[in-house]
């Protein structure tokens, strides 16, 4: 008998969490092995829990726990698969959503078989975005297939960023100096410039200037 694909659940609303429970623990081939009510919580878990995938909703404790919580469970384990499970569906979120890396995103009220045939999709490396999910990422593709960075580049290259230097990007979007980050930050200036230098392998730039004029000229500023 195959191995049973183990899932996770972060969700605000435990009835939610409970029938998801139950669909997914009556199939053959998974099982939940954890759920957590916030995104504080399921990072927690993913420490300590055998887990392949991991349904996450982003509005829990604050608006956007999902994604800080993606980010995180990505800094510790760059594999970790996760998909969206969401009742957000505006085209930002969703961009700013699959920058984290995850493998997927499923609108919530999605019929029950749809949402584990995303789950053994993923779980088996084949992503299947939902038709509106899909429209919104190729439509902002297109909307940038012209610029010099497109929008797979930035969403392929912001997924491999830590969480201190997708803050420390943020800060220079704010056109703060080096020597103004390290004191906002409470960090040597040489811990700031090493964590530059990272970023600008990591987007095959330069300069800071030459990253911040990117994104501006992208209007991507709302990924940080």
């Amino acid at each position: 008998m195959a191995d049973l694909i183990k899932v996770m659940i972060a969700d605000d609303f435990q009835l939610l969490i409970e029938d998801l429970s139950e669909e997914i623990n009556a199939q053959p081939d998974m099982k939940v092995v954890a759920a957590a009510n916030s995104g504080s919580g399921i990072v927690a878990l993913a420490e300590q829990t055998d887990y392949d995938i991991i349904l996450m909703d982003i509005e829990m404790e604050n608006m956007t726990a999902g994604i800080t919580a993606t980010e995180q469970i990505r800094d510790r384990n760059p594999e970790a698969k996760i998909i969206f499970l969401t009742a957000h569906e505006t085209d930002n979120i969703v961009i700013t959503a699959m920058a984290t890396g995850a493998v997927d995103y499923i609108v919530k009220g999605s019929p029950e078989d749809e949402i584990l045939y995303h789950i053994r999709s993923a779980y088996r490396g084949k992503q299947v975005m939902q038709g509106k999910v899909q429209e919104i990422v190729m439509n902002e593709y297109k909307r940038l297939q012209e610029s010099e960075k497109s929008l797979l580049f930035f969403i392929n290259n912001i997924s491999k960023l830590t969480s201190a230097e997708r803050e420390l990007v943020r800060l220079l979007l704010l056109d703060m100096k080096v020597t103004e980050i390290a004191a906002a930050r409470s960090v040597e200036v040489v811990t700031v410039k090493t964590q530059i230098r990272s970023i600008l392998q990591k987007f095959g730039c330069a300069r800071t200037k030459e990253i911040v004029k990117i994104i501006r000229g992208l209007s991507l500023g709302h990924l940080f």
